[in-house]
């Protein structure tokens, strides 16, 4: 099954698998619940007519989104590369415990088409393409979608307690264009990850990789953020990126960024 979130006239409405769910349906209803009832309870909802109107990013406003760092070995070489204070980036790949931090509520994320920024106060900036995961109140994951965790790496490099302004800001995170609805969470484990930038019609820069890469599961990096977190509505977790553009790289506006994950695509305009 697969979930959309559609802008119309009439206001913000849910689709499955391309047809209208229930006006007034939201995705906190599923995420309150444990995994395998939520499926079995989308699978019984009506569905409407064909679905139309832009799409949004694919939460409702009160899920937040958190993100994991470090979590391919490309990940960590690029930080310490870019670190004053090289050394706590090996430590938190080898760790038990994985870097976690807020993203954002849900109405900060961007949807497909719709802009990411980069920072005005910062000279190098970059998309990071991640597989983002769908999870439920009692933290079990329920679906993904593809994220794109944009990051000010000279901020994030000259001192780490600077991370939370590196990745935090107006148009700093990017979500859709839908959510794949899953059984288990090995379907995650193999997904193809693509990134690919335009300046005009060049193309600056294009990288894969493959959740297969990922030193830690993505279903471990959910438990870890439940530990003493609740999440009442569920919430999203983008699991961190394995491609990384090279030093000499930083966003433009008018960039275009394409990211691909498993069969999903999303794609932003930079402002």
């Amino acid at each position: 099954m697969y979930l959309t979130r559609h802008l119309t006239r009439e206001g913000i409405r849910w689709a499955c698998d391309g047809q209208w769910l229930p006006a007034g349906f939201r995705l906190s209803w599923l995420l309150e619940l444990p995994a395998a009832t939520a499926r079995s309870m989308l699978t019984m909802l009506p569905r409407g007519e064909r679905a139309s109107g832009p799409l949004l990013a694919p939460l409702d406003p009160e899920q937040e989104v958190w993100a994991a760092g470090v979590t391919y070995l490309r990940s960590r070489d690029a930080r310490m590369a870019e670190a004053q204070v090289k050394d706590i980036y090996w430590r938190v790949y080898e760790a038990e415990r994985p870097e976690l931090f807020f993203k954002g509520q849900g109405w900060r994320m961007v949807g497909p088409g719709e802009p990411v920024r980069v920072r005005r106060d910062s000279r190098w900036n970059v998309p990071e393409p991640e597989l983002a995961v769908v999870f439920t109140q009692s933290l079990e994951p329920f679906g993904y979608t593809v994220g794109n965790d944009v990051s000010s790496r000279d901020i994030e490099g000259e001192n780490p307690l600077y991370l939370p302004q590196a990745k935090v800001y107006d148009g700093a995170g990017a979500l859709g264009p839908g959510i794949v609805v899953i059984n288990e969470a090995e379907e995650m484990d193999a997904l193809r990850i693509e990134l690919v930038i335009h300046r005009g019609e060049q193309l600056l820069y294009h990288g894969e990789t493959t959740t297969a890469q990922m030193k830690r599961r993505p279903a471990e990096l959910v438990r870890w953020l439940g530990r003493e977190l609740r999440f009442p509505w569920g919430g999203v977790l983008m699991t961190g990126t394995g491609i990384v553009p090279p030093d000499d790289f930083s966003l433009a506006p008018g960039d275009r960024v394409t990211i691909r994950v498993g069969e999903l695509v999303l794609e932003n305009p930079v402002s």
